[in-house]
């Protein structure tokens, strides 16, 4: 073997292990750039709930927004309305995550099989179907709807 062609191949696998570097540093960044998207996407979710909560406390807040009120019959219903928001924006962060590939397939099934089961509840149907301002993602209420009306009403 000739030095020039002992060069050439060196130079070969390091050309290839710098190639390979870029492209793993890429493959991270991306799932990075992911990860933080979930992540920015919870914070949000979370941070929505914690004005839910404030109205579960408090229902007389609800009336800050006259949309908030339009589900809501007296103090209980308008407790009963933002318990049950605040259900469906945790399991939307499953599904978000899911849809992102941050959240297992066995880990959603569970969540999915347990919302079914607070689907049937009348409150929450009701919840659902209001005309009430709901800050979800489309695709997520779309979901939820599916499944409300694919689940019988618990009586």
């Amino acid at each position: 073997m000739t030095l020039d062609l002992l060069r050439t191949i060196l130079q070969a696998i390091s050309s290839l292990a710098i190639a390979g570097g870029l492209v793993y540093t890429a493959v991270q960044f991306r799932a990075y750039r992911r990860a933080q998207h979930f992540a920015n996407f919870s914070k949000l979710v979370e941070m929505q709930m914690r004005l839910r909560e404030m109205r579960v406390k408090d229902p007389a807040l609800a009336a800050v927004y006259r949309h908030d009120l339009a589900a809501a019959g007296n103090e209980r219903e308008a407790r009963e309305y933002f318990f049950n928001l605040m259900q469906a924006a945790v399991f939307e962060i499953v599904w978000y995550g899911h849809t992102q590939g941050q959240v297992p397939e066995e880990y959603f099934r569970s969540w999915d099989m347990r919302m079914r089961e607070i689907a049937a509840e009348p409150s929450f149907r009701r919840m659902i179907k209001s005309l009430s301002m709901k800050i979800m993602h489309d695709q997520f209420q779309r979901y939820v709807a599916g499944m409300v009306d694919a689940t019988p009403e618990r009586a």
